[in-house]
């Protein structure tokens, strides 16, 4: 079939309409790749680069091909068709993609030892997008040969081509961010661009009165996918979700066991936030923060600043022990103060401001007796709350006894690992600091103050207090706490790796539970790990 056959084709609008819709079709897959694999791997800079940059080299092998395929057989019939195959794959990824992310990390688990969550994200990203985006790559050349009629017009057609791609691909990053994603979710995004791509392919088929089985077999395979892949559960497995979704920033998860409700941001790792049900402490390093407002002496008027609120588990913690209290929380994401009010009975005098935490102090004029930073960006503090910057911020925002709490999600060992930068880059800028580890789980909390003789009265005040469970944490954390060695391991806004030495982290946490794992693989084999499960 020739470009002169097809009627369709004749003045060229069909050709731009083929160029924009599969630009914008290439930056809605980014975008759902990111949101596809978040909830895994998180939506870290590693994570985003290893998704440009394997889709980019999909790309460019797809021009490639695309441009010596179009000079060898000119036929538009051939492109129309790679396409209706691109989008059956598209549509399908809502329905195998998420086991093959866990089907790619659970045979990494067995075989390597390090980096296994960037090997992990970049073996998924190859086995789910290159094949589609491949295709796609090949749309501009050959679009460009069935378009041009003539050399002397040649420039103003591709130019034009481009164009058309450029917009597509601008519509295709807001559109999904702001739109299909918030709205629907990641599952049908990817649906609603395989239809468009799909009905492209079938219009052209239909014009020139071929394939009709081939399309009918396509939209039957497509309307399948949908049925099938509609879901947007990343955690299929759990039975006891109270809520999965998405917001713009964050995939959201609700869960409950018979103690707790517990938040998180992520399938595979992470606690966010948690409510005890049948109140008192956590056992977690909100407890441990309660020695903040605890050292400021619980007076009255005592206001409490939380960067990075979550469902409000310190705020929660601080109206139990510290009534009096005045608490503001900062959180980023609306979506997740809904479901604070709505799971995790998110006290109603606790102010919320959705806001960015540094932007808040940058904007605000308000001093405050604790500040506890707990943003964070899936695993990792983001980079411009991490620096010195960022810390000078704080502690021109705290009274003149005021204590700065932070937490550290992961307890990293070896040299220049990511708590040695934070504490020697919070080091530079409070002159009194003191660190300890939370028992039972990976995070540690450190606490910052003008004078050292503020935080040396932990443990008098520990024993004036009245609620026995929380005098004696207090007392342990005063005889565990040490002043941490300092050295020049610093952030600042202009380098600040966190994500890299975040990820570094994690991966040796996820190594020492899971060599138990591996252990019982070399010894009895797959059988053999799925009788521990």
């Amino acid at each position: 079939m020739t470009l002169q056959s097809s009627p369709l084709l004749a003045d060229k609008n069909f050709l731009y309409a083929t160029e924009f819709f599969s630009g914008m079709s290439i930056m809605a897959v980014e975008l759902g790749a990111a949101r596809l694999l978040a909830p895994y791997f998180s939506s870290s800079q590693i994570v985003w680069t290893i998704i440009i940059g394997t889709i980019m080299i999909a790309l460019a092998l797809g021009n490639v091909w695309g441009g010596r395929r179009a000079d060898s057989d000119a036929d538009p019939a051939k492109l129309y068709r790679r396409l209706i195959f691109a989008a059956l794959w598209i549509g399908a990824i809502p329905v195998l993609g998420k086991y093959l992310i866990l089907g790619i990390a659970g045979t990494l688990i067995v075989t390597i030892d390090t980096n296994l969550l960037i090997w992990a994200a970049f073996l998924s990203c190859m086995a789910i997008f290159v094949a589609p985006l491949f295709i796609l790559g090949t749309v501009t050349p050959s679009l460009v040969k069935y378009a041009t009629d003539n050399l002397q017009h040649n420039g103003r057609i591709v130019g034009n081509l481009n164009a058309f791609n450029t917009i597509g691909s601008i519509i295709g990053t807001f559109l999904p961010t702001f739109v299909t994603i918030p709205a629907v979710g990641t599952a049908i995004t990817f649906l609603i661009f395989s239809g468009i791509l799909l009905l492209i392919g079938v219009i052209y088929f239909l014009s020139i009165g071929a394939k009709k089985f081939f399309c009918a077999a396509a939209v039957a395979i497509f309307i399948a996918c949908g049925l099938v892949g509609n879901s947007n559960s990343f955690a299929f497995w759990e039975k006891n979700l109270l809520y999965e979704g998405e917001s713009i920033y964050n995939y959201l998860q609700v869960r409950e066991t018979p103690r707790q409700i517990i938040f998180s941001t992520n399938v595979l790792f992470g606690v966010q936030s948690i409510k005890i049900k049948n109140g008192g402490l956590t056992g977690y390093y909100y407890d441990y923060a309660l020695a903040a407002p605890l050292l400021t002496g619980g007076k009255k008027n005592l206001h409490v600043l939380i960067l990075g609120m979550g469902t409000g588990t310190f705020a929660e913690q601080c109206r139990k022990y510290f009534p009096s209290a005045k608490i503001t929380g900062v959180e980023i994401d609306e979506k997740i103060t809904g479901l604070a009010k709505k799971y995790f009975a998110l006290p109603q005098d606790v102010e919320v401001v959705t806001y960015d935490g540094r932007a808040f102090l940058q904007a605000d004029k308000n001093f405050y007796d604790v500040i506890l930073v707990d943003a964070y960006q899936d695993i990792t503090i983001p980079f411009q709350m991490s620096s010195t910057e960022f810390f000078l911020l704080v502690r021109n925002h705290l009274t003149a006894g005021g204590v700065m709490v932070v937490n550290m999600n992961m307890r990293a060992s070896g040299a220049g690992n990511i708590n040695e930068y934070l504490i020697d880059t919070i080091g530079k800028i409070f002159p009194a600091l003191k660190i300890v580890d939370v028992t039972n789980v990976t995070n540690r909390v450190l606490f910052a103050a003008a004078d050292e003789k503020i935080l040396d009265d932990l443990h008098a005040r520990a024993q004036l207090l009245t609620d026995e469970e929380l005098s004696r944490l207090m007392i342990d954390i005063a005889g565990k706490w040490q002043r941490p060695a300092l050295g020049e391991n610093i952030f600042t806004d202009d380098r600040a790796p966190v994500e890299m030495l975040g990820m570094r982290a994690l991966d040796k946490i996820i190594q020492q539970h899971l060599q138990i794992f591996k252990e019982i693989y070399r010894r009895e084999g797959l059988d053999g790990v799925l009788k521990h499960f």
